[in-house]
């Protein structure tokens, strides 16, 4: 005599459509389920379910009434995930069936219309799309943000001379906020990176059916607009195998997510007693348990440990979908989990950033005294003997590096060597190189396009505004 079925069984082979005699193991139950992770795009399963329901009763597949109580229903559901008042069921498997199944304890037989002429793999592909769309809207806009802090920032210290480096070896002067409009170049090509890819996506997968469309005389141009996509799919069978949305979102976020690991970096070393060059505020450095005189940049460490999470999903995903053949394969359930802790950490990393940016206090005194170090006006007493003496470039380093030795030798910066001194090397050296050898008339001649001069960050971050902000 055979068990009596479980509920969880009972409502397996409800939703398999009593293809199976007996219901899943428990740890098939637990290997399917997806709903303790995909219940995240309720909203966006809701959306394309009113969607579909109103496209079926304009095309006359289903009827007013039954159309009408489909979407009250719907609202309801809505307001009872809101409200935190609806019950999610890993018997169930999944947001979509979870939803279908309340439904129909709320309206009847009706419920069961509004799966005509969709599956779940249309179903999926267009709530995947959706939550991707809506979490690359949000980290366009956070990202927007942070421009905005590293643009004011390069506002306010656009003459604060600064040492640039290679190597990480002091190489020649540049203003901080020059330096800050790096990062923004870098964030603003990230921005562009993410709306790229939703121009993309932007194609709606709901009504390709299971894989080959369907017999109902359905208006996928209908769904498309309803749920704000530029036009539907060409293909039904791409249409349910396609995760290049979800893996071009991971590619743009793992770069976004370098860059705001190098900036971190550089904020842990600025910060360090070595270099001081900025102060963070106290809402984004926590202290020691033991040691009671430390401030320790943890946010700025914890993003740039987060970089790795970042690309570890990317990874995930594609490893995933590298050897799937057309169309769906169960396998695809395993691309929304990377995706959404992605999408969590990039976002959460990217405020995170912001705010130490719009608190930060660039170190000016500090900043300015590290460009005593490393000979950083080598390069523009290299530049003068071109200029003045018509000198070969490559003569003039020779000579230049033989000027650095002995300043070196004496223990001094090139600047504090005399005219006599540096004569011994090249004879003609007039008493005019020295107007060179300052930090900041350095900085001052960079005025080529692009350059870091105090005035050509002036207008370039004024022109970052308009390129990236407007």
């Amino acid at each position: 005599m055979s068990e009596p079925k479980t509920t969880s069984e009972t409502s397996a082979n409800a939703m398999w459509g009593g293809r199976f005699s007996v219901g899943p193991s428990e740890v098939m139950e637990k290997i399917n389920a997806s709903i303790d992770f995909d219940k995240r795009m309720s909203a966006q399963d809701i959306a394309g379910s009113k969607a579909h329901c109103s496209m079926l009763v304009k095309q006359g597949i289903i009827n007013t009434e039954d159309g009408n109580a489909i979407l009250k229903g719907l609202d309801t559901i809505s307001r009872e995930i809101e409200n935190g008042s609806f019950t999610f069921s890993a018997a169930l498997e999944d947001i979509h069936m979870n939803i279908e199944n309340r439904l129909r304890e709320l309206i009847g037989d009706a419920a069961g219309r509004l799966h005509t002429a969709r599956s779940r793999n249309d179903q999926v592909a267009t709530d995947f799309k959706l939550w991707v769309r809506s979490a690359i809207d949000e980290l366009d806009k956070q990202t927007g943000l942070l421009i905005e802090a590293l643009i004011k920032q390069a506002e306010e210290n656009f003459d604060v001379i600064m040492p640039g480096y290679t190597h990480l070896q002091a190489a020649q002067p540049v203003t901080f906020g020059h330096h800050m409009l790096a990062y923004v170049e870098m964030f603003g090509r990230d921005r562009s990176r993410l709306q790229d890819c939703r121009k993309r996506l932007n194609e709606c997968p709901l009504g390709a059916a299971a894989l080959a469309g369907t017999s109902f005389a359905i208006d996928r141009h209908m769904t498309a607009e309803a749920l704000g996509f530029d036009r539907p799919t060409a293909n039904s069978l791409d249409s349910v195998s396609d995760r290049d949305h979800a893996l071009e979102f991971m590619s743009s976020g793992a770069i976004l997510a370098t860059h705001l690991s190098r900036f971190a970096e550089e904020l842990v070393i600025w910060c360090s007693q070595g270099f001081g060059f900025v102060t963070l505020s106290d809402a984004f450095t926590t202290g020691s348990s033991i040691m009671p005189q430390k401030k320790n940049p943890d946010a700025a460490e914890l993003i740039r440990g987060k970089v790795g999470r970042v690309i570890g999903a990317m990874n995930t995903l594609f490893v995933v979908m590298k050897g799937l053949p057309l169309t769906y394969g169960k396998d695809m359930q395993e691309d929304k989990e990377p995706v959404f802790d992605a999408a969590d950490t990039l976002i959460l990393s990217v405020t995170a950033m912001t705010g130490m940016v719009s608190d930060m206090i660039a170190n000016r005194d500090k900043l300015h005294a590290a460009t005593a170090d490393g000979f950083l006006t080598a390069t523009d007493l290299a530049d003068w003997l071109v200029k003045e003496l018509n000198l070969p470039f490559r003569d003039a380093h020779h000579v230049t590096g033989t000027i650095v030795k002995l300043a070196e030798d004496k223990g001094c910066d090139i600047s504090d060597l005399s005219l006599e001194e540096m004569q011994t090397v090249e004879a003609r050296i007039s008493q005019d190189i020295f107007r060179v050898l300052t930090v900041e008339q350095s900085a001052q001649s960079r005025t080529s396009f692009g350059g870091t001069a105090p005035e050509n960050v002036k207008a370039a971050a004024k022109a970052a505004r308009e390129r990236f902000l407007s």
